[in-house]
């Protein structure tokens, strides 16, 4: 298959070195933007055509557009890291590129080629290279993603289609840094159920948790943690990270569950502790045996793991009538260890040996 050949419209509004600068020197969470996005069309009987990048801006839909009315979306989140030597890459984008089409069939949309995927991150960065942070610990967020724009309200899958890639630099995902987060059990809400889009990124997924996340924030929590829809007593997920629980035998548990979205971090993170020796099982894991096992001492850490976190310990679980662990809890020492392991990787301080990274700038 051959490569995409972008058209370049060029921001003639973009920053200034100076205002760049001051945007990198605290950026918060993906606070600001890049000047430019990547855009590719999709039609049904033209396929994928008139890709370009443009500066960044306003997207123009009509008010009858099925993204608006249906919810037909999806999306990917992944990172731009600088090494020392200046060069700009990314962490197994074919892993996203796999699971945006994974959440395309599933949302009745066109699959995207892997090349295509690959080639649209390269435009971006072949523009706004600038914007990739420098200092440490910092990246730029990418986030590829993709919805129906046909202008229609029958309901059924639409024949027009955009795909934009848009870019942030992004400092750490919680304020404080890496330190224990607290979590709010939601014995209300369910994220996802069974048969539904759960394994899908797309954003009616995150949009269902939002009020599960307001009760975590009116508890003094950073994050919500969701159990399974039908019997209300398994691990699922948080709001947007997946949930790794570690034994004091050295063993590791992660939740398994049809409706739970496949993490690329938590299954990086999982090979790497596989390599040194640790036990990974992926099975159902429910509320009670957290509690129970965090009581007794059988469960000795438990963190979250997802692409903007990376990777972030769990120091305490509030529900309603139970609270697991305690806000005063210390990283777990394996936690931090196996999140140290996979940002050298990232950032180019240990050799990749998986092959793992993907040159963008070259």
């Amino acid at each position: 298959m051959t490569g995409l050949d972008f058209h370049r419209h060029l921001n003639l509004q973009a920053k200034s070195p100076s205002e760049r600068d001051a945007i990198l020197a605290n950026p918060g969470f993906v606070d600001h933007f890049t000047d430019h996005m990547v855009d590719i069309c999709w039609s049904e009987t033209g396929g994928w055509h008139r890709p370009r990048i443009q500066a960044y801006g306003p997207i123009e839909l009509d008010p009858a557009a099925a993204v608006l009315h249906y919810g037909q979306e999806i999306f990917e989140g992944m990172k731009a890291f600088r090494h020392a030597d200046g060069s700009i890459w990314t962490f197994r984008p074919d892993a996203n590129a796999r699971r945006l089409n994974a959440s395309a069939v599933r949302m009745a949309l066109p699959e995207l080629p892997v090349e295509y995927f690959l080639d649209s991150l390269k435009a971006l960065i072949s523009v706004d290279a600038e914007w990739v942070p420098s200092s440490p610990d910092m990246s730029l967020y990418i986030r590829p993603f993709m919805f129906a724009k046909e202008a229609f309200l029958g309901v059924r899958p639409a024949k027009k289609v955009a795909y934009y890639v848009i870019a942030g630099p992004a400092g750490s995902y919680f304020k404080g840094g890496v330190a224990p987060v607290s979590i709010w059990l939601s014995e209300h809400y369910s994220r996802a159920g069974k048969g539904g889009t759960g394994a899908a990124k797309t954003g009616g997924n995150y949009a269902a948790s939002l009020v599960a996340q307001n009760e975590a924030y009116a508890n003094g929590c950073q994050q919500v943690l969701f159990l399974d829809s039908v019997e209300g007593k398994y691990l699922e997920e948080l709001g947007g990270m997946n949930v790794v629980l570690v034994y004091k035998d050295g063993s590791i548990v992660t939740p398994l569950s049809d409706s739970i979205l496949p993490g690329i971090t938590r299954d990086s993170i999982l090979q790497l502790a596989e390599e040194r020796g640790h036990t990974v099982t992926r099975r159902p894991v429910s509320i009670d045996e957290w509690r129970e096992g965090a009581a007794n001492g059988d469960i000795v850490e438990a963190f979250a793991c997802g692409t903007a976190a990376v990777v972030t310990p769990i120091g305490q679980v509030k529900a309603k009538d139970f609270t697991i662990g305690s806000a005063d809890a210390e990283p777990g020492e394996l936690t931090m260890s196996l999140r140290q392991e996979l940002t050298d990787i990232q950032y180019g301080r240990r050799e990749d040996t998986h092959g793992w990274m993907y040159r963008l700038d070259a």
